[in-house]
């Protein structure tokens, strides 16, 4: 079965948009710093889904798992209950045995959130592998990152 969204599809071209609500917010209605990991995760996921990999079958579709090894977000903006924001993957950098994808929230176009989660690459006995052709061919088609933060 194909998995693979149509050209031009949003979340395979790792675009996710979403609105907040009070469940993301804290008690005076502002986005609660945790949120965007939770997005990070659905955007990526949902980005190697519509791309043909599914993240926990990864070792039996490619012969590898990943494993979650670092993440982080830079707050720039205020973000408040039903604002509407768009998370974009980027490649943010693809080496040998692990990667990072960056992803940049925004509002009406401006940065708001910049996160990033680096993954590692291990094979069935958890020891150390390289990133399959397959898998590295999908990180390739990420944008490179449109914002710079400092």
């Amino acid at each position: 079965m194909n998995t693979a969204g149509p050209v031009g599809d949003p979340i395979a071209n790792g675009t996710l948009d979403f609105q907040l609500a009070y469940g993301d917010c804290d008690v005076v209605g502002i986005a609660y710093f945790g949120i965007y990991y939770r997005w990070m995760e659905r955007c990526y996921t949902n980005w190697l889904f519509a791309n043909g990999l599914r993240s926990g079958e990864l070792l039996d579709q490619i012969g590898v798992v990943t494993v979650g090894v670092n993440s982080s977000a830079q707050y720039k903006q205020t973000v408040t209950v039903f604002d509407r924001l768009r998370c974009q993957a980027v490649a943010d950098r693809i080496g040998t045995s692990s990667y990072s994808v960056g992803f940049e929230f925004t509002r009406d176009g401006e940065i708001v959130t910049k996160g990033q989660m680096t993954f590692a690459v291990r094979d069935a006995d958890f020891a150390k592998a390289s990133i399959p052709a397959q898998l590295r061919e999908v990180l390739a088609t990420l944008p490179a990152p449109a914002f710079e933060v400092a």
